[in-house]
Formats: structure tokens, sequence, C-alpha cells
């Protein structure tokens, strides 16, 4: 059933793309109105340097392969699949949530995933990670982040190498711009996907905006952006179990009750 009028409007802040227009879909199907503004722009890496196609030639050398996003499946089995068109046997895949694990499939790499628990810290609970003395492991992620799977896999012995095959960037608004459209929206809620798009979604607001959104419910994936959100002085925050559509869909659902009921 279609939202009426007086649907709940929900802010999508996810990268542009099918991640976004699919949480979208299901949004206004269980009864939202949605307005989209990523709070990332994601470019490919235009040329990788000489380093990085040295990890690419050497796929079959590594143990594990690890995924950390979907972003990082879509962008970098591309750098991947320009050298190997057939996968080299022997390699234990990993995904970090079930959208990157299908984006895998779909390319014939069937990976191993953390359950509910979809971030860097459920990847490093799997028992196959635990013991990795002079294993060979290879992160492909975009440039920069937390850095959190190198320092484990690290301390735990293994040999860690990142492939960043992707660049994610703050968009480009003018001065004033996320504030009046949320001045025009008047979201319920506001759906953030990362930290970074957290910290994007603040830098992109003027002290004296941050007062547009001070009654609006903030859904976040985990307790680490949660924590980022509180330090922001964000007092409506609603948790989700991950950055699933579902998840975040359920954490919706118990802060701001969708305006019609569901066949």
């Amino acid at each position: 059933m279609a939202a009426n009028s007086s649907a709940p409007d929900v802010l999508v802040t996810r990268p542009a793309g099918p991640a976004s227009d699919g949480l979208c879909t299901l949004l206004r199907a269980r009864g939202y109105s949605t307005h989209t503004q990523p709070m990332l722009e994601l470019h490919a890496a235009q040329e990788l340097t000489s380093a990085q196609r040295c990890l690419v030639r050497d796929l079959d050398q590594y143990h594990h392969v690890v995924f950390i996003s979907a972003n990082a499946a879509r962008f970098g089995l591309d750098c991947l699949q320009s050298s190997w068109p057939q996968w080299p046997t022997g390699l234990h895949w990993y995904a970090i949530g079930d959208a990157t694990a299908r984006l895998l499939s779909a390319r014939g790499i069937r990976a191993l995933v953390p359950g509910e628990e979809m971030t860097s810290e459920g990847l490093l609970a799997l028992p196959a990670l635990q013991q990795l003395d002079k294993h060979r492991i290879l992160i492909v992620k975009g440039e920069g982040g937390r850095g959190a799977l190198l320092k484990a896999f690290t301390e735990r012995g293994a040999q860690v190498d990142e492939l960043a095959c992707y660049r994610r960037e703050c968009p480009q608004l003018a001065a004033g711009e996320l504030a009046a459209r949320l001045q025009r929206w008047q979201p319920a809620a506001v759906l953030i996907s990362s930290g970074e798009g957290l910290q994007n979604f603040t830098q992109l607001l003027r002290p004296a905006e941050s007062t547009t959104v001070g009654a609006t419910y903030m859904v976040v994936p985990s307790d680490r952006v949660a924590r980022m959100a509180q330090e922001m002085g964000f007092r409506n925050i609603c948790i989700a179990k991950n950055a699933s559509d579902d998840a975040m869909i359920r954490a919706l659902e118990e802060c701001v009750p969708p305006a019609v009921s569901r066949t």
C-alpha cells in the first residue's frame, strides 16, 4: 500500500545509485515519503599505482580476500577481474554484509558474511579469521577509512595489503543549501549509513543551522556511529543492528511509525 499525504518524511543519505533507490522504494512501500541527499560521492580510482597493480596480479597468492562494503565489491571486482577473468582457486572470500555478498555472488564468488553484525568488528569475530599467523590477506576498500581491520589482522600475525579501488568525497553543496533543504523537507528522520556520512552531514551544516535537525531522529547503523552522533550533539538517535535495508527500516519504524498500515 502506498503512503498517504500524511506519511512521515524521511531523508536517505546513501550514495546515489541502486542502494539508495532500493531503500527509497522499500520505505515508500512501508508508508513513508522519501527525500534523498547523498552524504558521500563515490568515484572509481582513475588509475591504479604500480604497487596496486602488483596486488591485483598477486591475487592468487593470498589466503583471504575481504570486501568491506558493497561499494568495495562494486569497484573492486572491476579492478580484479581486469587481470583475472577466471578467479583463482583456493581463496577464502569475505563480505561485510549480505548486499556485498550478493554482488560477489553475481560474479561467481561465494563469500562468508558475519551475520547481523555487518561491521569490521563482525568480520573480526569470524572463527576463520582468528589464527592468521603468516597468512596473506587482501582488504578491498575505498581510500582512507578507520583501518581497524588492517590493525587487527596485523596483530594476529597476518601480512596485510589494502587495495583502495575508489574514493569517497563530501558532496559539494553551497553554504546553507543543506539547511535550506532540511527546512523545506522537514524530515521526521535522517537515515545515516556510516560514520563518514554523519561527519559530512554535520560539516555541511553551520553551527547555527544545526537547530534545523534538533528534533529529528537520526537512524544510524551501529553503536559506534551512535556514539559519534551523541558527541556531535544529536539527541534523538535510533540504532539499527546494521546498515542493511531491513535493519534500518526496523529501527526507523520503532522511532517514527509509518502513517499507513501494510498489507
